[in-house]
């Protein structure tokens, strides 16, 4: 059985007397330890299905199963501690403490999580050392991404979950930051599930999963993903 498996899911939104069908029948599987890249247009349903993945969102009908747990039969305090202890995110805008330094919002994860990493360990390995005690607002957008990257890792987390994690960076930074989400999966052991809008991003992806109009449009498995280095942004 696959880590991760959507079977049939569907989220309904009800707008006035029109419903909205935000992910609709949605079926694929993910292997654990991949990099899977989530591909579509804005509004394609991306976030939807990542919202649902982590346990941020209730599916209307269908199962989502992550290793042995079935989310969708998950009750309001099962989904806290499987956001707590289970998943990681990092999102397009850091979401950081501006009154906390990078050594101090990652260590905000040892306070959620029990098997949290060191914090200033994990912040080395994203390249931060020279800038643990520096401030948001005294870092550089890749270096607070790479901030948000480690909070997230610092609770060892299977699942990493990311939402545009370059929209927001020049296309040298977000290849930085790319490198760094693929190396998690290698160094980690973590399952990486990425949504984007752009493109250039899913030659990356051991698995390749295309949404447009709340529906799975294909999945594809790339057996020889290409490295960051070699894209074209």
């Amino acid at each position: 059985m696959s880590y991760i498996s959507f079977e049939e899911v569907c989220r309904d939104y009800q707008t006035g007397d029109t419903v909205v069908h935000a992910a609709d029948h949605v079926t694929f599987s993910i292997e654990k330890g991949e990099f899977c890249v989530v591909l579509g247009p804005s509004g394609a349903g991306k976030t939807t299905v990542l919202n649902l993945l982590g346990g941020m969102d209730k599916a209307t009908s269908g199962t989502i199963r992550v290793g042995d747990k079935v989310v969708t039969s998950m009750r309001s305090p099962q989904l806290t501690e499987y956001r707590r202890l289970d998943v990681g995110f990092v999102f397009q805008f850091y979401n950081l403490m501006p009154n906390l330094t990078a050594l101090e919002n990652v260590e905000l994860a040892q306070q959620v999580c029990p098997n949290a990493l060191n914090p200033s360990e994990v912040l080395a390995q994203v390249g931060l050392q020279d800038r643990m005690n520096n401030f948001p607002a005294q870092l550089s957008g890749g270096e607070q991404q790479r901030v948000s990257i480690a909070r997230a890792l610092c609770k060892n987390p299977a699942l990493l979950l990311c939402d545009e994690p370059t929209g927001a960076l020049d296309s040298k930074t977000g290849e930085q930051v790319l490198e760094l989400l693929t190396r998690v999966t290698r160094e980690f052991g973590a399952t990486v599930v990425i949504i984007t809008h752009n493109a250039s991003i899913a030659p990356l992806g051991d698995r390749v999963i295309r949404i447009r109009n709340g529906s799975v449009q294909s999945v594809e498995r790339n057996e020889h993903p290409a490295r960051v280095e070699d894209i074209t942004w």
